[in-house]
């Protein structure tokens, strides 16, 4: 059992039989009444956001999470199938616990959020900067760059992303997997 004292960002809290993680806190010492901390949680089931109120030393309960280095291996009906890095022990978990799974390739390195008690998985999350390959988009029109314009590109996991007219089929980029957007061409 901990109290708001122990508060901290990355938190894992157990409120009306819920997962929740401590996004923000802020300790309020009001000029008249009681202290209070007020929080922001992210439910850890469906990642919404919540605002909590807790008054200043309520007890909590918090829950233990493990973040463990997995490796992507491939999907299927199963679900979507990881190797565990160092005792090479195979996991499927369900593409609701995959961040962003339309950026995972093969052999790619991911993190996994396990609840120490049970071992039960509450999340992958694939890394926040991936390089891949343009497979497909429109060919740029020479001239045309005055403008910050964007053209649709498939990327070679088969998202679609938004990149510059000047990227080009065979073109490596690196894409932010967080927002979902172009960041920049790598250089061979």
């Amino acid at each position: 059992m901990a109290d708001t004292s122990d508060f901290r960002n990355g938190l894992c809290l157990e409120k009306d039989g819920k997962l929740y993680q401590i996004v923000e806190f802020q300790h309020v010492k009001p000029g008249k009444g009681p202290a209070f901390v007020r929080t922001k949680l992210r439910n850890l089931d469906n990642g919404r956001l919540v605002d909590h109120t807790w008054t200043a030393g309520v007890k909590i309960n918090t829950v233990r999470i493990e973040r463990r280095k997995y490796q992507y291996l491939y999907n299927d009906d199963m679900g979507y199938h990881i190797m565990h890095t160092e005792t090479y022990e195979q996991v499927a978990v369900q593409k609701s616990l995959v961040d962003s799974p339309q950026f995972l390739k093969e052999g790619m390195e991911v993190e996994a959020m396990v609840k120490a008690d049970d071992e039960t998985f509450l999340g992958v999350e694939v890394p926040a900067f991936i390089e891949a390959e343009i497979t497909y988009t429109e060919p740029g029109v020479k001239g045309n760059t005055a403008t910050n314009a964007m053209k649709p590109a498939t990327i070679e996991t088969g998202a679609e992303i938004k990149v510059p007219l000047f990227i080009n089929m065979g073109d490596k980029i690196k894409v932010d997997t967080r927002t979902k957007e172009y960041s920049e061409r790598v250089k061979d």
